[in-house]
């Protein structure tokens, strides 16, 4: 199993402080990867990140997404994102993920090796990646996938919580 790779955001949305996969250590992740102008993703991506955060307890599963915009840069910034957020109602942390000079592609998007969006991976409780997805997933297969996720034990602890033995 692969380590997930940082992820690199150049503002976060709907977080108090900063987000990095250390930080979430012991909590399976569910990184998905949408843009605003995606149909798959609004229809489908974001309603499904938002069950994840409603059915899992926090305490275990960590819903982040990344807009990672590979298309039509100039009407999907920060801005138009912040509005995108609050009217559909995404409350959960979401990072714009970052852009290199001259590259079209987010920084993010090409660690992880995403072929378009929506696409979702998740990370196991030790940061290793436990699937990559792309396109839409349906929604019984990647709940079942995420309570194997959180059912499996860890020596990595969440943050607060002492390790089981």
């Amino acid at each position: 199993m692969k380590t997930a790779p940082d992820w690199h955001i150049a503002r976060w949305f709907n977080a108090r402080q900063d987000l990095s996969l250390p930080s979430l250590r012991g909590r399976v992740v569910m990184l998905h990867a949408f843009q605003m102008l995606c149909p798959g993703c609004v229809l489908h991506g974001l309603p499904q990140a938002a069950k994840v955060r409603a059915l899992f307890d926090p305490a275990d599963v960590a819903v982040i997404g990344s807009h990672s915009v590979f298309e039509h840069h100039a009407v999907m910034g920060p801005d138009a994102l912040a509005v995108f957020l609050h009217e559909y109602r995404v409350d959960y942390p979401v990072g714009v993920d970052a852009h290199r000079p001259g590259d079209p592609l987010p920084v993010t998007m090409r660690a992880y090796g995403w072929r378009g969006t929506p696409s979702v991976t998740l990370i196991d409780r030790a940061g290793r990646i436990r699937l990559s997805h792309f396109g839409q997933m349906d929604d019984l297969q990647l709940g079942g996938m995420i309570g194997r996720l959180v059912g499996e034990a860890s020596s990595v602890a969440p943050a607060g919580r002492a390790a089981a033995p």
